[in-house]
């Protein structure tokens, strides 16, 4: 391959530093208590950085590399890592190639070089991923990966720094230690997105009510989103004099005001255990990525003149001021590096990428099967239990059983929830481990991602499952991603409980009774529980949190609202929804069948079950036999059951209460027919609409009668 051309930045670097002067006379160095040979380290850093930015431009235009959104013009934040421990946790934005080289100048026998040009290349010996993505991560560095878009890690980024003071609360084991702090770094677009600006005011939230939250924002300001400004002066005007927010600001071309800063504000969050905001100067050189094409938005001048802001030019600038080098040392070791990373480059340009979808898949197929291994068998008990009470002691046995579990949500700790679903659990467990959140569902789901990939067992509730679909992002893009994006290095267990479904009598309309679950059911690697016997529903819980306990899983975990208090089945007082507490284990991926009869398999789940089973009486009456087959797991799906089951009868009726469109049973009928399910088959389901209020919800959820008529034409027709 022949060498890569010189960017513009390139010729105004060596142009400008060849025609320095070595001082006459050394000047003394700077009162900075950055030292010379720190110093020196971080211009390697912010070497490294740049020239892995001008690889990864050249080995696109190779058609070797992958990734071309560099750091440059961002190698300031080396001072941030500098200032910080190698045991700190560090959640990085995509610029972040300076911070990632310090760090790893931190640790002995890491080469950064490698690990990011492995990361471009997509690699299968990249040291995180992989090869599944270009991401700033490393286990033995405490950097954990991060997709980073939108500030989709500062949630996670607030669990974490309340994860490390609340296991040492506990007594239980934390990855990180007791005086660590964590940091997030992110630009200054991304600071306007919701998430971001979430995540920094529950950071604060939890400040104001003196619980620990040592958490260094750092908000690397470039001025600009792609194409899109910020206006001068926003992040200073919006976070410069915010209260409980301590502030700092540094300018990121200038490596000893970042480093003296960046100490100053990472030792405060360490001494006080609050909050603060690194607001880093910086400026954004040659694109957003390789392939914007800057002069579309950007006058050729202006982006000329950002070149004197160069944060590497300007590290060179002082050291050869205070004669620590001179300017052909600069030259020699700018192009020193340069050769380095072009040499790494051409060596690794071969190395072997993913080949196949088992080699894709492998970190989310082993946490299923390791998952899918799990067999918990809870205590038995004699008392017939409703629904919600079962849930109620699954969660009192298992905050007995994990020291390191916590509950949290919306109203679940003093009031026990909406529903009375966790009433006496922080009686009984503390407050430390049982507690109400602020409402902000990317908050608490958040604060599970960072509590789990720090050791703890978070079972985090949201109220609704309609709450769920404004922090998603958190679940798909950041908590199911970071085993995939790890190759299961890194793992956030967490099991989510929600309430959800259709059928609520009391509280109305959409936002009390959703019955879509499309947002979770394709998201790789996430497990979906969906019990509605009250003996089932405890057992999947353990179920759950064992798979969460010991591989990592993150489980989703669906209530359904109108089965809470449910007693009875068919008649009034026949108390024949009521279970004893189980002694049996519920493995995941596996189904629970009612009847033996030959001429129809229902297959259901949820309120399904409750409807599909006094449908089957109804039919039994006309001399139809049924069988009702619970999945119980929506994700994975009871396949193999679901397969047998339906071979029985030959005559399958899906019950979906989910929405005809996007609901559970379009999946269900094409598994059966992936499986060479050859029968007749038939499908009833909600109508593709929200739910209104009071009984006008009845037209169109779907009910006992259409499931009947469902049935029976199915058995008639073509009979």
């Amino acid at each position: 391959m022949a060498g890569p051309r010189k960017e513009a930045l390139d010729d105004h670097f060596t142009t400008v530093v060849s025609q320095l002067s070595a001082p006459a006379v050394r000047q003394a160095w700077p009162d900075t208590a950055l030292s010379t040979d720190m110093a020196l380290t971080l211009f390697d850093a912010q070497l490294a950085s740049r020239h892995l930015d001008l690889a990864a431009r050249w080995l696109r235009a190779q058609g070797k590399g992958f990734y071309t959104i560099g750091s440059s013009g961002h190698e300031g934040n080396a001072a941030v890592a500098a200032a910080l421990r190698l045991t700190d946790p560090a959640l990085l934005h995509y610029r972040s190639g300076g911070f990632y080289a310090a760090r790893a100048a931190q640790a002995c026998g890491t080469d950064p070089i490698r690990d990011v040009l492995l990361g471009v290349l997509a690699a299968t010996s990249e040291p995180i991923s992989g090869g599944r993505h270009k991401v700033f991560g490393r286990h033995d560095l405490n950097v954990i990966p991060q997709t980073s878009t939108i500030a989709s890690h500062l949630p996670r980024a607030v669990g974490v720094a309340f994860a490390i003071a609340r296991a040492r609360k506990l007594g239980v084991p934390c990855a990180w230690p007791d005086d660590a702090v964590t940091v997030c770094s992110f630009g200054d677009a991304s600071a306007n997105h919701s998430t971001a600006v979430g995540a920094i005011n529950a950071a604060l939230h939890a400040a104001y009510q003196g619980l620990p939250m040592p958490l260094l924002f750092v908000c690397e300001d470039n001025g600009i989103g792609i194409s899109t400004r910020t206006p001068r002066g926003w992040i200073a005007n919006a976070y410069g004099n915010r209260p409980g927010l301590q502030y700092f600001a540094a300018d990121g071309s200038d490596l000893s005001s970042a480093y003296d800063t960046a100490q100053a504000a990472a030792d405060w969050v360490r001494r006080h255990r609050k909050p603060a905001f690194l607001h880093l100067s910086t400026v954004r050189l040659m694109g957003h990525a390789g392939s914007d094409y800057e002069p579309s938005y950007r006058r050729p001048e202006e982006i000329v003149a950002d070149f004197d802001r160069d944060p590497v030019l300007n590290t060179a600038k002082m050291l050869v001021a205070h004669g620590i080098l001179s300017p052909d040392q600069a030259l020699q070791r700018y192009e020193d590096k340069r050769a380095e990373v072009i040499d790494c480059a051409r060596e690794l340009s071969a190395a072997p990428q993913l080949g196949s979808a088992e080699a894709v898949l492998e970190p989310l197929r082993e946490a299923l099967d390791e998952a899918k291994e799990v067999s918990v068998a809870p205590a038995a008990g004699d008392t017939p239990l409703t629904l919600a009470l079962a849930v109620n002691r699954a969660l009192h046995d298992v905050l007995a059983e994990y020291p390191e579990a916590l509950v949290f949500g919306e109203d679940v700790a003093r009031k026990g929830g909406v529903y009375g679903v966790t009433r006496g659990l922080q009686a009984a467990a503390g407050p430390a481990r049982v507690f109400d959140t602020l409402l902000d569902e990317q908050t608490i789901l958040g604060l599970a991602l960072g509590a789990g990939v720090s050791g703890l067992l978070p079972i985090p509730e949201i109220q609704y499952l309609a709450y769920l679909h404004n922090a998603a992002d958190q679940i798909r893009g950041e908590g199911a991603t970071l085993q995939f994006f790890s190759n299961r290095q890194y793992r956030n267990p967490m099991v989510v409980r929600i309430a959800g479904y259709g059928y609520q009598k009391g509280f109305g309309g959409h936002f009390h009774n959703d019955n879509s679950i499309a947002a979770i059911r394709d998201i790789p690697g996430v497990v979906i529980a969906s019990p509605a016997r009250p003996d089932d529903a405890a057992a999947m819980l353990h179920t759950c949190v064992a798979a969460a306990k010991t591989a990592g899983a993150l489980c989703v975990y669906l209530e359904p609202i109108a089965l809470y208090h449910t007693k009875d089945l068919h008649e009034d007082g026949d108390q024949g929804w009521l279970a004893p507490y189980p002694g049996q284990p519920v493995p995941i991926g596996r189904a629970r069948t009612y009847g033996d009869g030959n001429d129809l398999t229902i297959l259901t789940f949820g309120n399904g079950l409750w409807m599909s089973l006094r449908v089957a009486r109804r039919l039994e009456q006309r001399d139809i036999a049924v069988r009702v087959v619970d999945l119980r797991w929506l994700a994975p799906l009871p396949v193999d059951d679901m397969a047998r089951e339906a071979a029985a009868t030959g005559r399958v009726l899906i019950v979906d209460e989910t929405r005809q469109t996007g609901g559970v049973g379009e999946g269900v009928l094409a598994e059966l027919l992936a499986r060479g399910y050859t029968g007749r088959v038939e499908r009833v389901a909600s109508a593709d609409s929200f739910i209104p209020l009071g009984d006008a919800a009845l037209q169109v959820l779907l009910s006992e009668d259409t499931i009947e008529a469902a049935a029976v034409k199915l058995l008639t027709e073509g009979s």
